[in-house]
């Protein structure tokens, strides 16, 4: 492999030798390392990032080619003896640690069939060792999702295999895989560049993770929660001890030491790049405060760590590495909240703190550690900005905007038009002024979707943006959306209704489901209408109602309120309603097979399904 040149980036040398302890304890990488489902589709293909072995192009930046070619790297990894790591066969880290009888996996990467081949890849070297717990990190899809590839839920149930996870963490991995999932959904397809070619031109990683495999997701509920720091559990023979760290990287996270290994696992508080106070795809803004408090902590509780290992990543060797390590980390999210909300106080908007602090200053600005491969300083300090101030900048000219289409058309009208617009955009591109270019034609486009120059300059403007970036995410937005704009024909969403796979829905709480159905309730249609619905469920019995009234859904767990009466009463299992509202099957096929019992006003039923609406897993973006 020829490695990036770190003097190109304007770095001092790799003191660490990252391509050293990222290659340390290899035992068997996979060749070739492509995984498929069982209809013989590619979920994972580390193989398309061969090109990073290559010479850099022009097309790509130093440091952003240096981190995929890091990132690329693949196979089973021994850590310390009785601990390994599968990395760069999904988009996480899976470690495995093994116990008196068995092994505990942390963290099952996002899909299920992922994780089958990276258990198998461990017990081809150390044998079948069967998995006596499941440990998440914290809450979110890529290290839970393919939990169904080394355990299930009768294994679970019985005893065999504990589920373990930090408090809450149910309630925010629903928040953010069904509640706002199709848009997230979306929004990451842009983030981490899904539908981009790999290759010098397109899609070469985004600095956390060369991509997301996209298998079968899943979920099992947890069956032991961690609820405070210096909690200490023992799972087959594993002594843990915990530090829960709610509102930093997740909105529930922990991270955990290995006394007998000397091995701390600081989850994904800390990663070899700058992370995101507020990620791209979309979520709650995290607390950088927080953030940088937690990784305090972590230096005061575990000093005595050997190895640092996380959910993403290489691990980094020795006491001193690790300090200066976790404080890079730390001093990172401290400096940035620290100096937005300097500047804050000072009435710099946003925006404006974003042009102020470009770079981390001193030595900061020279570790490899908080590079914005993933997260930036410029989003992530707008991100300290919207956490404490919201989305108003607090010019009243900003309080009550025109919606982007209505803007675009009355800046084309004041500008001379179209032509006159995409004219003077050429001079500015010419001159190099391409973040002026993206606004400016972008008006056009949204006023004119059909305008064909405007679409081609636009996309190649991206293009070059996209080809200057250091920050992988940003690259991918710029690119995914100059695809968009050249594409004939968008997308078209898909029919039928569905929250999810059957196998996350089914990880629900039956509230969490009919909360989730609450926010598909189309309010203005629905609001003249007061329905109710009685839910009995079977195995285990349990009663729900569901009460529409003022375009607003409420579940209520036993009977309706003053004894009002239901118009119609559904008897079923809850099997029936995932497969109901995870578009396995719909209300008629599950009373046309005996699965759904209806009493009462069918007619009711039928109101209330067309209330609900499809979200669209496909909307433009780059265009109106």
């Amino acid at each position: 492999m020829n490695r990036a040149d770190p003097t190109s980036t304007g770095l001092g040398p790799d003191e660490r030798d990252d391509f050293a302890d990222a290659t340390r304890g290899l035992v068997e990488s996979l060749d070739p390392c492509v995984v498929r489902n069982s209809r013989g589709r590619p979920v994972w293909d580390n193989d398309r990032w061969a090109f990073l072995a290559q010479d850099r192009p022009s097309t790509v930046h130093p440091s952003l080619w240096r981190i995929g070619q890091l990132n690329t790297l693949q196979g089973l990894f021994e850590v310390v003896p009785g601990m390994y790591q599968v990395r760069g066969l999904d988009g996480s880290n899976m470690t495995l640690v093994e116990g008196d009888t068995g092994v505990v996996v942390v963290d099952p990467l996002c899909s299920k069939e992922t994780a089958e081949t990276a258990l198998g890849l461990y017990r081809r070297h150390r044998g079948g060792r069967s998995v006596k717990a499941v440990v998440y990190t914290h809450s979110h899809g890529d290290h839970f999702g393919g939990v169904y590839g080394v355990t299930d839920p009768d294994a679970v149930g019985a005893g065999e295999c504990a589920i373990v996870a930090p408090a809450a963490f149910m309630e925010h991995a629903v928040g953010e895989n069904v509640f706002a999932g199709p848009a997230m959904r979306r929004r990451a397809a842009y983030m981490y560049g899904a539908t981009l070619p790999a290759g010098p031109e397109g899609m070469v990683g985004f600095g956390l993770a060369q991509g997301m495999s996209q298998g079968t997701f899943g979920l099992i509920p947890p069956t032991v929660t961690v609820e405070h720091t210096g909690q200490r559990l023992v799972f087959d023979g594993v002594p843990f001890v915990f530090q829960v760290t709610p509102d930093t990287e997740a909105p529930s996270e922990m991270n955990f030491f290995f006394p007998d290994h000397k091995v701390l696992l600081i989850a994904e508080n800390a990663s070899h790049t700058l992370h995101n106070v507020l990620t791209l795809r979309g979520a709650l803004v995290r607390d950088a405060h927080a953030w940088a408090a937690s990784l305090t902590e972590s230096l005061q509780l575990f000093g005595e760590a050997e190895i640092l290992i996380g959910s993403h990543h290489w691990p980094t060797w020795g006491r001193d590495n690790i300090h200066r390590f976790l404080t890079e980390q730390r001093d990172a999210y401290a400096y940035l909240h620290d100096q937005t909300v300097r500047l804050m106080n000072r009435g710099l908007t946003g925006a404006e703190i974003a042009e102020e602090l470009t770079e981390f200053p001193g030595e900061l600005g020279r570790a490899w550690s908080v590079r914005g491969y993933y997260g930036s300083l410029s989003h992530n300090v707008k991100a300290v900005y919207q956490r404490y101030m919201g989305w108003f900048d607090g010019n009243p000219a900003h309080l009550w905007q025109h919606p982007p289409i209505e803007q675009a058309k009355r800046y084309l009208a004041y500008m001379g038009g179209a032509d006159a617009v995409l004219a003077k955009a050429r001079v500015s591109y010419e001159e190099g002024d391409l973040r002026w270019v993206a606004e400016v034609v972008s008006h056009v486009v949204f006023a004119d979707p059909a305008h064909t120059e405007a679409r081609e300059l636009l996309a190649t403007t991206y293009q070059q943006l996209a080809y200057a970036q250091e920050n992988g995410t940003w690259r991918n937005f710029y690119l995914t959306g100059a695809q968009e704009l050249r594409a004939k024909e968008q997308s078209r969403p898909r029919p039928g209704f569905s929250l999810g796979s059957v196998d996350m829905i089914s990880a629900l709480t039956t509230a969490q489901v009919f909360k989730s159905l609450a926010v598909c309730v189309d309010g203005p249609r629905a609001a003249a209408q007061r329905l109710l619905l009685r839910w009995e469920f079977t195995g285990p019995d349990d009663t729900w109602t569901l009460l529409l009234c003022n375009g607003v859904l409420t579940p209520l767990h036993g009977d309706a309120p003053d004894g009002e009466k239901p118009q119609v009463t559904l008897r079923l299992a809850r099997s029936a309603l995932d497969r109901i509202v995870s578009g396995r099957s719909s209300f008629t096929d599950s009373v046309a097979v005996g699965a759904l019992e209806l009493v009462g006003d069918v007619g009711a039923l039928a109101t209330f399904e067309s209330l609900l609406e499809q979200p669209i897993a496909t909307f433009a973006v780059a265009l109106p």
